[in-house]
C-alpha cells in the first residue's frame, strides 16, 4: 500500500470514528485544551497503528482498542488529577433520590450531563467499560478491547446498568 493510500485510509477511518473518539476524549478530559491534546494523541496513535491492522478483529474494535489504550495511558501519566471511584462506590456518588427534583427541570440533556460527570469520576477500567458499552460494542468486543474476560465484562456491565438505571431514571 502506498503512502498516499495509507493517508487516505487514515483520513477515512478518522472521519468515520471521529464523533465516537471525541466522546471518548470528552469523558477522559473536561478541560478543552487537554481534551484537544488527548484527541491529537489518539489520532497520532491511530495513524501509526493502522498499517498494523491485521483484520483479526473488526476495524471498530481495533480503533477503540487504540483509543482506549492512549486514553488510559494519558490518565496514568497524571495529565489531570481527579478523584476516581470504583464501580462499587458509584452509588455513593449518585444522589440518593433523583426524583426529588421537579420533573420539569430534569430533561434529557441534564441527565446526559450527569451521566458524563459520573463516568468521568470512574476508575479508568470502569470508565472504559462504560464508554465502550455506550458506543454499542458487545461484551465480546469489549473483552477483546480491554483484555478482560467476557464473564468479567458482562458482570461489571450488568451491575453498572442496574445502578445507572436506578439513579438516572431510565436514561438510555
Amino acid at each position: 500500500m502506498s503512502q498516499s493510500q495509507e493517508h487516505r485510509g487514515f483520513l477515512e477511518v478518522a472521519s468515520t470514528f471521529r464523533p465516537a473518539l471525541e466522546r471518548l476524549a470528552r469523558s477522559y478530559e473536561r478541560d478543552e485544551t487537554a481534551r484537544a491534546d488527548l484527541m491529537q494523541e489518539i489520532l497520532v496513535a491511530l495513524f501509526r497503528a493502522l498499517p498494523t491492522f491485521a483484520q483479526r478483529s473488526s476495524l471498530r474494535t481495533f480503533v477503540f482498542r487504540v483509543a482506549h489504550n492512549v486514553a488510559a495511558t494519558h490518565c496514568v501519566r497524571g495529565a489531570r488529577h481527579r478523584p476516581w471511584v470504583s464501580l462499587q462506590d458509584l452509588e455513593l456518588v449518585l444522589p440518593s433520590d433523583p426524583r426529588t427534583e421537579p420533573e420539569a427541570t430534569v430533561d434529557r440533556k441534564q441527565r446526559l450531563e450527569h451521566l458524563n460527570e459520573l463516568i468521568a469520576k470512574l476508575k479508568p477500567v470502569d470508565r472504559q467499560l462504560t464508554l465502550l458499552f455506550l458506543e454499542g460494542l458487545t461484551p465480546e468486543e469489549i473483552a477483546e478491547v480491554t483484555g478482560l474476560s467476557g464473564t468479567n465484562v458482562t458482570t461489571k456491565l450488568s451491575r453498572l446498568r442496574a445502578v445507572l438505571r436506578q439513579h438516572l431514571g431510565g436514561l438510555r
